[in-house]
């Protein structure tokens, strides 16, 4: 038992490493506002259902970690660990342009521990935020007399993310009434860029002559922020069960240290390299604000019958026009959302036929997102489906696996008002186990 536990210590304490320490790219011009393209903050099993999650409780079979309303926690059973990986197929279009790209990384760690009968110990990492663009626009500046107008490129470009480790208590209070909070802590960086460069670069010899601008901003963000929730389940009888669930983030102050390098430089017009910096106008090193992050609502219900079959629904509100950073609001939008999904499992207890014991899983969702331009809203929409594959359970039937595998197709966006639409296929990948773990046993 101590071997096992020592091992997973280990390799989880690793992934946790990896995870505080990558970079989760993508490649969305739409992330290139306010904290990046927000990521919802479940698990494969519960994206497969349109990120139904609010009002999920499952005291019976397979312990799963919900992180939306940490209340949930009071119904894992046994020690739970999940670890996954995502990827995206991004197919961006504007009028007759488009363009595609792939990226994938380490997506979540987590796990919880059964504190007592009715309450568990969750703690974990997983993306929050994601920042990934590049693109250009080009524009004529006006010429004097007798000359030329000039065309110059203004480049835009950004990359980073935040990360959320949590740490979360949820317990039973009665037969029917659950209470949950996290503590977190977000932290990354998000690093963006600006550039002007005229498209001559030469003068009539063919020799650089020109002397572009740049402008480089690092956002590096650390800080703690609360989540709480709750649910409320009605019974029917001994296997059916309707649940009604609230989940919130306060909103919370965190530091932001904010670094500005403004700079010169040339670029070689044959090979497109570099010089280093040619001037550096101005650096402002470390300026420490702080940063006001919004309050959110989601509001959840669901119908269960245990081992069985699950449906329910989400409405999420976000006021993310209140976010401001060193007390400079950000011009963002309120946001709202709804997801309906559900999943059925045949047949749980199946010897004969292993299909049978496969959780299926199929949902749907919808979101205005913080975003507004040309007086437009960019809104984001997907449909989803996905698979719980059953492992062999250990000899002793002291520890079972299961693998979740989860596609999401959808688009942000719209083609309308000069604007771009992101069709995306996100992939997701996880992989939980469930074990006895700090049980004493007469034989081992």
């Amino acid at each position: 038992m101590f071997k096992k536990i020592n091992y997973t210590a280990a390799v989880l304490a690793l992934l946790f490493g990896t995870a505080a320490k990558a970079q989760v790219t993508t490649q969305s011009p739409y992330s290139k506002f306010g904290l990046g393209n927000v990521k919802p903050l479940v698990l494969p099993q519960f994206r497969a259902m349109g990120g139904v999650s609010t009002a999920i409780f499952s005291p019976t079979g397979y312990s799963n970690i919900n992180m939306q309303n940490p209340a949930s926690y009071a119904g894992i059973t046994l020690t739970t660990a999940d670890i996954g990986a995502s990827g995206t197929i991004m197919n961006l279009k504007k009028d007759d342009v488009s363009e595609r790209s792939f990226n994938g990384s380490l997506n979540h760690v987590t796990l919880a521990f059964p504190v007592s009968r009715g309450s568990a110990l969750s703690v974990g990492v997983l993306p929050y935020t994601e920042l990934g663009y590049e693109f250009k626009n080009r524009a004529t500046l006006g010429s004097a007399a007798g000359s030329s107008p000039e065309q110059i490129d203004y480049l835009y470009s950004g990359e980073g993310g935040l990360n959320k480790a949590y740490l979360g208590y949820g317990f039973q209070i009665g037969d029917h009434f659950r209470l949950g909070a996290n503590a977190e802590y977000i932290f990354g960086n998000l690093l963006q860029t600006g550039s002007s460069e005229l498209v001559n670069q030469t003068d009539e010899l063919g020799n650089p002559n020109v002397v572009n601008a740049r402008v480089q901003s690092k956002n590096s963000i650390g800080g703690v922020a609360f989540s709480y929730g709750t649910q409320y389940n009605i019974p029917f009888n001994s296997k059916t069960s309707f649940t009604m669930g609230y989940s919130g983030t306060a909103g919370s102050s965190i530091n932001s240290k904010r670094s500005i390098v403004a700079s010169q430089y040339t670029k070689n017009p044959t090979t497109g390299d570099e010089t280093p910096y040619l001037d550096q106008l101005s650096n402002t090193e470390g300026s420490s604000l702080k940063m006001k992050m919004p309050m959110m609502h989601n509001f959840g219900i669901s119908l269960q019958k245990y081992n069985v079959w699950v449906i329910g629904a989400d409405y999420r509100r976000g006021k993310w026009s209140d976010l401001s950073i060193g007390d400079v609001n950000q011009q963002l939008q309120d946001t709202y959302g709804f997801s309906a999904g559900g999943q059925i499992t045949p047949d749980i207890t199946s010897i004969g036929s292993y299909w049978n014991r496969v959780d299926y899983r199929v949902g749907f969702s919808y979101d205005k997102t913080y975003v507004q331009l040309n007086d437009q809203d960019i809104k984001q929409s997907a449909i989803s489906f996905g698979f719980g594959f059953p492992l062999a359970p250990s000899p002793a039937r002291r520890s079972f696996y299961k693998i979740n595998f989860t596609t999401e197709i959808g688009k942000r966006g719209a083609l309308t008002n000069s604007l771009i639409q992101e069709n995306f296929i996100n992939f997701h990948l996880g992989f939980t186990l469930n074990d006895r773990w700090f049980q004493r046993f007469k034989f081992d």
